[in-house]
């Protein structure tokens, strides 16, 4: 079996393959200072939890955004788990893509790994929307060429701008309400954030869908934690697919192996 680390600023989304099915998934929050031993116990726990047998998880693919989480993820899987082989995925991998951008080597391992997936997988030009602690737009072709995109602030990271800098206005559960027009705070803040930014992610995809450089329009494919939340209020969505980037570590692992 393969485990998979997905690494962002806010959490590390983890996954467990048998083959190319998704044994089990977690997400744990990745600035909490934890030393390898305790990620070695944790994952254990992870494992035993999901009715695996430890000595099965042969296995481990990272990709990391945080700098200096990957080492830490490695020490810990070469302590506390039986693995044979470990990889560790960035911009200078022997993966079958085409970085075509400015600055190849600053593109996040998230955003390789997308432009793995979604080329192989929907076999279509595409735009990958990862909502996360930044929302990405990845333009990617179907003969796997990564075109470049767009960061913008992700949904949480603004709406907790909002709460620390004005004093009255409460912390809010993301939750899309019934009415854009609230009746009270919390409502009103709720539609301020889901609904707005909503609207960016489809402006956005409607202008990157505008200057696309290729005859078919792109497919759409949202990602990330908060792809299903946001689907039933974004217009732009062709297909939600919350765990891509998880199966595209497990393909990479693959194809490089």
């Amino acid at each position: 079996m393969l485990l998979t680390f997905d690494v962002g600023n806010s959490e590390t989304t983890i996954g467990l393959f048998d083959g190319d099915a998704l044994r089990g998934h977690w997400r744990i929050i990745t600035d909490v200072p934890r030393t390898s031993d305790e990620v070695g116990v944790l994952l254990r726990g992870l494992i035993a939890g999901a009715d695996v047998p430890l000595k099965e998880v042969r296995g481990v693919a990272i990709a990391s955004v945080v700098r200096g989480m990957a080492a830490h993820l490695v020490e810990a899987c070469e302590r506390w788990l039986p693995v044979e082989r470990l990889e560790v995925f960035d911009a200078t991998s022997p993966l079958p893509i085409t970085l075509a951008v400015d600055e190849p080597l600053t593109v996040g391992a998230d955003r390789i790994i997308n432009t793995l997936i979604a080329s192989r997988r929907y076999q279509r030009d595409c735009i990958v929307v990862d909502l996360g602690t930044a929302t990405t737009f990845d333009c990617i072709t179907k003969d796997s060429v990564f075109l470049g995109g767009v960061i913008a602030p992700g949904v949480r990271t603004s709406a907790e701008t909002l709460f620390r800098r004005t004093s009255k206005l409460p912390a809010t559960e993301l939750v899309a309400p019934e009415r854009v027009i609230g009746k009270r705070t919390e409502d009103c803040i709720r539609a301020g954030v889901m609904f707005g930014n909503a609207e960016a992610i489809d402006g956005i995809v409607r202008r990157i869908v505008a200057e696309w450089p290729r005859a078919d329009r792109p497919m759409v494919i949202a990602t990330g934690g908060l792809a299903e939340l946001f689907a039933p209020i974004c217009r732009s969505f062709d297909a939600v697919d919350p765990w891509l980037t998880l199966h595209g570590l497990a393909m990479a692992f693959t194809l490089v192996g």
